[in-house]
């Protein structure tokens, strides 16, 4: 999934920046609580210094002694009940020790005093706690800068591909006819300038190339209809001679179905070739319009003894270019003849979908990856009318033009299946549980 260049330059920059407060918060918490020990540290130490001082000056004032720690013990603060320091704390060596005592983490220290030592304990308890709070606030805040951040961050990203986004504006505008070349002066960046120079280059040579195209396909077509007129007209005729008959007769018939297959893939080559096809969209009844692509197939699906079944419904309306639809529905109908010997072709609305299904040859499983591709022809055509193998990758190419997601099953000996989701008019009519229409028409 694509996501936005502004998206991906506010993630970069929200990310960059909130890493970075992170680690100032984690930097400064550290670095406060290193402070805050030497400071609780140079207070011990100061106090001892003036305790020891004054209990060699005049040991009446010596406290208590605790004859299972081997020392007296005393308090930096107003104690109101008799200090206990557990047992293990006559085992811990001179020096500064923070230990818990009733709950409350609290300072002890240790110092040889004349042949026994002296433990003295600090309650720093109450400034931890307004430390530890001041440390909260300032991770608090961090947080609140973090969401700050991608605030600001979407807004200078919005300020910072202002510009790539108005150019991507003015490059769709090119889609339309006749739509003056990208302005380079709206654009501060020289590199954005130099991107606007490349599309328009390239839009002028594309413009170029499409007239040649349409140009050259309507004389094509021209050509290509004249001599096909011909051969239409040379067929009627013959029809009417009586002197024509058997193999002659039947030559003739195929004469004049290949010049109708002609016709038809010109007029699909055309229609691709024809951008502005895609936007000549109406309600079409899709009963008629079956019913009108099976009619030329007539003649050969009475030689060929198939039956045609229409499951279609008269109300079900979809909302499509007609001309669009009759050259796919052609294609496909002529496929599933084409590769059928016996049994019928039957074209249903279920699900939503057009199916066109034949009980013929079917397609190898290994094949059915390659049956939208141009000249591949998946097995041998049950009949002697070859094709060009472009039936169906011109079903898929008008398919995308349109939106119309095509699909195929096949089984080889079983038949095919292909599938055609149209989008349904407004005023098609609604489905059968089972997604079946009730009308079937057969012949």
């Amino acid at each position: 999934m694509r996501r936005s260049l502004r998206l991906k330059v506010a993630l970069v920059f929200s990310a960059l920046t909130i890493v970075l407060l992170v680690a100032q918060a984690f930097g400064v918490r550290v670095l406060a609580e290193g402070q805050e020990e030497r400071l609780i540290d140079a207070l011990i130490h100061d106090d001892m210094v003036s305790v020891l001082r004054r209990y060699h000056a005049d040991e009446t004032l010596l406290p208590p002694f605790d004859a299972a720690l081997g020392g007296y013990v005393s308090a930096a603060y107003r104690q109101p009940i008799e200090i206990r320091l557990p047992a293990y704390v006559g085992r811990l060596s001179n020096g500064i020790h923070e230990i818990i005592l009733g709950g409350q983490e609290i300072h002890v220290a240790i110092v040889p005093f004349e042949s026994t030592r002296l433990y003295r304990v600090y309650d720093f308890s109450a400034y931890e706690q307004h430390f530890k709070a001041v440390i909260n606030a300032l991770m608090a805040g961090t947080g609140v800068f973090a969401l700050l951040t991608i605030w600001l961050a979407f807004g200078l990203s919005a300020l910072l591909v202002r510009q790539v986004a108005g150019l991507a504006r003015q490059v769709k505008l090119l889609r339309h006819a006749g739509s003056a070349p990208i302005n380079p002066g709206k654009y501060d960046e020289e590199e954005l300038v130099d991107l606007v120079y490349a599309f328009n280059d390239y839009h002028t040579r594309m413009e170029d190339a499409i007239d040649r195209e349409k140009e050259f396909t309507s004389h094509v077509s021209h050509e290509l209809r004249t001599p096909l007129t011909t051969i239409k007209t040379s067929c009627e005729l013959l029809e009417q001679d009586p002197a024509i008959a058997g193999k002659s007769r039947a030559r003739l018939g195929q004469i004049d179905r290949a010049a109708d297959g002609m016709r038809e893939l010109v007029d699909a080559l055309l229609l691709l070739a024809r951008e502005e096809s895609a936007m000549h969209l109406e309600p079409v009844a899709l009963a008629r319009l079956v019913e009108d692509a099976l009619q030329p197939f007539e003649d050969t699906l009475r030689a060929k003894d198939l039956a045609s079944v229409v499951d279609i419904d008269d109300t079900v309306t979809v909302y499509a270019n007609s001309a669009a639809l009759a050259i796919v529905l052609s294609n496909l109908i002529d496929n599933a003849v084409r590769y059928t010997s016996e049994g019928k072709i039957r074209v249903a609305w279920e699900g939503g979908r057009l199916l066109v299904e034949d009980t013929g040859c079917g397609i190898a499983e290994q094949a059915l990856p390659h049956v939208f591709e141009r000249f591949y022809r998946g097995g041998e055509p049950a009949s002697d009318v070859h094709g060009f193998g472009l039936g169906l990758a011109i079903v898929r190419k008008i398919g995308e033009r349109y939106g119309w997601e095509v699909s195929i099953e096949s089984e080889t000996g079983r038949g095919t299946r292909l599938w055609l989701r149209l989008p349904v008019s407004g005023n098609g009519r609604s489905e059968s549980p089972d997604g079946k229409g009730t009308g079937e028409r057969a012949s």
